[in-house]
């Protein structure tokens, strides 16, 4: 009998990029497990309850269907003219039925637009620091992020259009950006908009977009969409999602729109390769687009004081210091630590306070400029006042018996 040979697994795979968001899981799930609660701080999920509406459209759909059919590959027609008239145009972005397409969350939404904008060789500017899956996707695409980075002692302020500039080659095919932006929490302005728009059409350069966030701005100043940039029609490729406007993480319902039909053209070619996005989130989808606006305006203000909770925490703790975000509800903390990541697999392995720990997500992984992050951490601000002060409380007390820490 002959010897059996496991096969091998990719090259591709084994060099793939672990979530600096999710791989911490196991240890979370194991001091879980052992009786430990664990006040996750790491992660963009809240506990804010979905729009009833949206519930009631599903339970009402599920007594009327007798099984779950395929969709249109671009979704339900119900959900895409719902999304231009319920919404889009609502808020001044004006798009057509044909200029919109359902995808299967934010993250295929990216995820299309990346392969879109350019081809595997080529390469994407992004604003450092920036969601980690971008870094993901370009691996698996065979694409090179190039990085302008922004200063967490500056407030992640975008440096002149010249830092930009530096970055362009022949290979440069588009600029991607997150507004307000996931993990720093920092809320592109309108002339700031305006300015990477201009850049854009300068160069021939698609201006990708993802305002998932578009909701969580803590400014008086409103929201400035890319869509809105005079001039850069044919460059922008909005990114969007219902997970966090609606707190319908697991519909898992996005959406990628251009008014540029070749764009267009191309994501439909996408959708139809994966069949077609999923048929209950869709249908939570059209009921939450009658959510009124009461349910955001309390939203808003409840994360304004998660938001002033953790910044005033974090603060006050010594050697630690995070600025204040003006968007979307995480924010970034340098922490007195030398490591953050042995820090943050060392508050789940070895620390407990009362049988308590948290769990944060080390930032390194959000930029790509070699060392820098290393001793910062991301805190999604998901938890209710109560939670979140104790949870601060546990985060100080560690700090204050890391054997790592550097002063």
């Amino acid at each position: 009998m002959s010897s059996s040979i496991a096969p091998r697994t990719s090259s591709k795979v084994q060099a793939m990029p672990a979530s600096a968001i999710r791989k911490l899981v196991p240890f979370s799930e194991a001091a879980e497990a052992s009786g430990v609660k664990v006040y996750h701080l790491n992660v963009g999920a809240p506990d804010i309850k979905s729009p009833d509406c949206a519930i009631d459209a599903v339970i009402k759909k599920c007594e009327s269907m007798h099984h779950l059919s395929y969709t249109n590959s671009a979704g339900l027609i119900e959900l895409r003219k719902g999304l231009v008239e319920k919404y889009y145009k609502k808020i001044g972005i004006d798009i057509e039925v044909s200029e919109l397409l359902v995808e299967v969350a934010g993250s295929e939404a990216f995820a299309v637009a990346m392969q879109i904008a350019a081809d595997p060789g080529d390469e994407i500017i992004v604003v450092e620091p920036f969601y980690t899956n971008y870094q993901t996707f370009a691996f698996l695409n065979g694409l090179t992020l190039k990085a302008v980075h922004t200063d967490i002692r500056e407030g992640f302020k975008v440096p002149d259009i010249s830092e930009f500039e530096k970055l362009v080659t022949p290979k440069t095919k588009a600029v991607l950006l997150c507004n307000p932006c996931n993990p720093s929490g920092k809320l592109f302005t309108k002339e700031e908009m305006l300015a990477l728009g201009d850049f854009c059409i300068r160069h021939g350069l698609f201006l990708i977009s993802d305002e998932v966030y578009r909701e969580f701005c803590y400014t008086d100043e409103p929201h400035f969409s890319a869509m809105n940039i005079p001039g850069a029609e044919q460059n922008v490729i909005l990114v969007d999602s219902v997970s966090k406007r609606y707190n319908l993480c697991g519909a898992r319902i996005g959406v990628i729109a251009s008014h540029n039909k070749d764009v267009m053209a191309g994501a439909l070619k996408f959708a139809q390769s994966r069949l077609c996005p999923p048929v209950l989130g869709q249908y939570a989808s059209i009921g939450a687009l009658d959510t009124p606006q009461e349910y955001f305006d309390e939203v808003r203000e409840e994360y304004i004081r998660r938001r002033d909770t953790a910044v005033e925490a974090l603060n006050a703790m010594p050697g630690v210091f995070t600025p204040t975000p003006y968007g979307a509800f995480y924010t970034v903390a340098e922490l007195p630590v030398d490591n953050a990541e042995a820090f943050a697999k060392w508050l789940l392995t070895e620390f407990r306070l009362d049988g308590q720990t948290v769990m944060v997500t080390p930032a390194a992984s959000f930029y790509r400029t070699p060392g820098v992050g290393v001793n910062q951490v991301r805190i999604a601000y998901v938890l209710e006042v109560p939670e979140l002060r104790k949870a601060m409380h546990i985060l100080a007390e560690a700090l204050k018996a890391y054997p790592g820490k550097t002063n």
